[in-house]
């Protein structure tokens, strides 16, 4: 069992910058890519980001390219998703997700939320305009 929580969420302006951190407790980290995913009100989940095991390995949604960046520390068990520039269209709970992966490198599937074994409760982020 692996619990995930979220932080860092709130209310910002058009432009603005967010870092969102996800703690991770109960099993070894370093065996999970992590994933963060997004879902706003009447929308589906989606995603956002994922890093591989050992980091070496990102990947990004098309809407947050160049905005966003995800990063790890297996050391601290914690997963940090910086977003940068941000618009209103990233208003939406975040969510920090594991997926228990013996790979070294992500696969495509990692862009699928039925992949992820377990979820955080999510974090809201409200962007004004």
């Amino acid at each position: 069992q692996v619990q995930l929580v979220e932080s860092g969420g709130g209310l910002v302006q058009a432009g603005a910058s967010l870092r969102l951190s996800c703690a991770a407790s109960g099993r070894t980290f370093s065996n999970y890519v992590m994933g963060w995913f997004r879902q706003a009100p009447g929308k589906e989940r989606e995603f956002v980001t994922a890093i591989s095991r050992s980091g070496g390995s990102t990947s990004y949604g098309d809407s947050v390219k160049g905005r966003f960046t995800i990063s790890r520390d297996n050391n601290k068990n914690t997963v940090t998703l910086q977003m940068n520039r941000l618009k209103p269209k990233d208003t939406a709970v975040y969510y920090c997700a594991a997926d228990r992966f013996n790979g070294a490198r992500l696969s495509n599937a990692h862009s699928r939320s039925d992949e992820y074994d377990y979820w955080g409760q999510g974090t809201q982020v409200t962007v004004s305009s």
